[in-house]
């Protein structure tokens, strides 16, 4: 099965369970299982992936950061952190450290110690800049996948401002100034940044959010997550 037949199969799997944003309106928390947009406030750009690889770096698939409010390419699964599971409705605590699955490809957010693509010539100095990707098959991939939500209280809120710290690296997920030609052309660089400034938070948009339980599952046998 292709990546992208697993991931429209896994939306119809779960489109019952979901609970549409305008029934949703008195959940102010992120909760696992939810398929999201993530805003850079600072750019105003939604975290976006595609069928596109890069020329160079990893030959990974290609993580940017678009203007566009309603392009396809921009929704990402809540999921729990590689090896364990994150129950369908759990309010995501900050902290925790979690996988986002970018919905059309089956591809997890992804980093590593290769450089970024544009800005990538300042891994020479200090900070340095990683490149982020999408990795993994059918929403399968590694411990490179996991990010930590970095957020104030006890669970990520919809309407804060949060960071994504990479588990492996520590880089922060950012978007620079930095634009891409062809074939993405004006798309805007996405990159794990070391240190913490605007560039860095992010907040949750358009989407479908799962309810939250009302008390734990002990049953994880047909859990996707």
């Amino acid at each position: 099965m292709k990546p992208q037949d697993g991931a429209g199969s896994l939306l119809l799997f779960v489109a019952p369970l979901l609970l549409p944003l305008g029934f949703a309106s008195e959940l102010t928390a992120v909760t696992c299982g939810s398929v999201i947009k993530l805003l850079n406030t600072k750019h105003n750009v939604r975290l976006h992936s595609h069928d596109v690889r890069y020329g160079s770096g990893s030959g990974q698939q290609s993580v940017t950061g678009v203007t566009s409010v309603d392009d396809g390419n921009s929704y990402w699964r809540i999921r729990g952190q590689t090896y364990t599971v994150c129950e369908r409705g759990a309010k995501v605590k900050c902290g925790q450290s979690i996988r986002l699955m970018h919905v059309n490809t089956g591809r997890n957010l992804h980093s590593h110690h290769f450089s970024s693509p544009l800005s990538g010539n300042q891994m020479l100095r200090s900070p340095g800049f990683a490149e982020v990707s999408a990795f993994g098959d059918d929403g399968e991939g590694d411990i490179l996948d996991d990010w930590t939500v970095l957020c104030n209280g006890e669970f990520w809120q919809r309407d804060e401002e949060v960071r994504f710290r990479h588990a492996s690296t520590s880089a922060l997920l950012s978007v620079t100034g930095e634009q891409y030609g062809r074939p993405i052309n004006g798309q805007r660089e996405v990159h794990g940044m070391s240190y913490t400034s605007l560039n860095n938070y992010w907040k949750a948009m358009e989407g479908i959010f799962m309810k939250p339980s009302d008390a734990p599952r002990t049953d994880f046998t047909h859990s996707e997550l």
